[in-house]
């Protein structure tokens, strides 16, 4: 029997650089493919494909040459970003998933699909507590995107038969690659400012509470639902899933407390109105019950990880 192959669209990512290490570490056959090269050494052994995902002509070539079985389609605008180039954000978001989309439908091969949706789908009026189901008037076009994404991967499942499976990721911290412009970047940030003489300064107010998730988590939930029995995934819509929520204040209390003299400061921008509008948590229930999602990353593990990451000199050049 041939073995699965895994793609990976936007590998040179945050989320798809430890993707990518994660699937090569447990010995899959992989392909990145980007517009830019990796910059973790470590996966830069993987074959590697320059491919546009908007090109469909392109992205259906590559993927037929690999005979790829499994797409995790990362590319994405974030929020940050896409604020301020709207039309360019939307037209990536939606374009590039619709290619995937449209491809699984008639591949042979193409058996499965991860595609990640965002908290940013929530808005004014879901609440602290943000249900699976609840209320969804997202105020990005980011989070409209990805509203908007969750209904076609709906519509294809019931209408093509694709085999497309998505979460609701919140918030990813972690250490191989630097973040892509997003609300929640100030918690990788904060770790390359470590040692500097200046206090750190954060672009949210302080008591600002949102989900987070240690990337080691976030790689865990979708390796754990693209093998789960297809059976048993009911829910239509992407899931929730819950790790973490806190504050830049208790993230910086705790990172003081580890080390010792860490100083910040909160200076609220227009990241601040993004962030106001999403919730604090999110109900994971339906993952839990569906596929067994469980987290199991605490704060103080995700500080104790990234210092450790830190000290090693594998923390991400920021982005420029």
């Amino acid at each position: 029997m041939a073995q699965d192959v895994h793609a990976i669209i936007g590998a040179s990512g945050q989320l798809g650089t430890e993707m990518a290490l994660s699937l090569k570490s447990a010995g899959k056959s992989v392909v990145l493919l980007d517009l830019r090269s990796p910059s973790f050494e470590g996966i830069r052994d993987l074959p590697f494909e320059t491919v546009d995902v908007c090109d469909a002509a392109g992205l259906s070539a590559c993927l037929g040459d690999h005979g790829v079985t499994h797409v995790y389609h990362l590319a994405a605008a974030l929020s940050a970003r896409g604020e301020q180039d709207p039309q360019w954000a939307w037209n990536l978001n939606m374009k590039g998933l619709l290619n995937i989309l449209d491809l699984a439908a008639v591949s042979d091969s193409l058996a499965r699909v991860f595609w990640p949706s965002s908290i940013a789908v929530f808005g004014p009026g879901s609440g602290r507590l943000a249900e699976q189901t609840g209320h969804r008037l997202p105020g990005t076009v980011y989070g409209i995107s990805k509203n908007a994404g969750e209904q076609w991967c709906a519509w294809y499942r019931r209408n093509r038969g694709v085999d497309v499976r998505s979460v609701r990721y919140p918030g990813l911290i972690g250490t191989l690659a630097p973040p892509g412009g997003g609300t929640t970047d100030y918690a990788v940030e904060v770790f390359e400012h470590i040692g500097s003489d200046e206090p750190y300064t954060c672009f949210l107010d302080e008591n600002e509470r949102l989900p987070m998730m240690h990337m080691d988590d976030a790689v865990r939930a979708a390796l754990e639902l693209m093998s789960a029995p297809r059976v048993t995934l009911k829910c239509e819509e992407a899931y929730n899933i819950q790790a973490l929520s806190f504050s830049p204040r208790e993230l910086f209390e705790e990172i003081e407390r580890q080390v010792p003299g860490f100083r910040y400061r909160c200076v609220p921008d227009f990241r601040q109105d993004i962030a106001s509008g999403w919730p604090d948590a999110l109900d994971d229930a339906v993952a839990r019950r569906e596929w067994g999602w469980r987290p199991q990353v605490d704060l103080t593990g995700l500080v104790t990880s990234m210092l450790v990451a830190r000290k090693g000199n594998i923390m991400p050049v920021p982005a420029t």
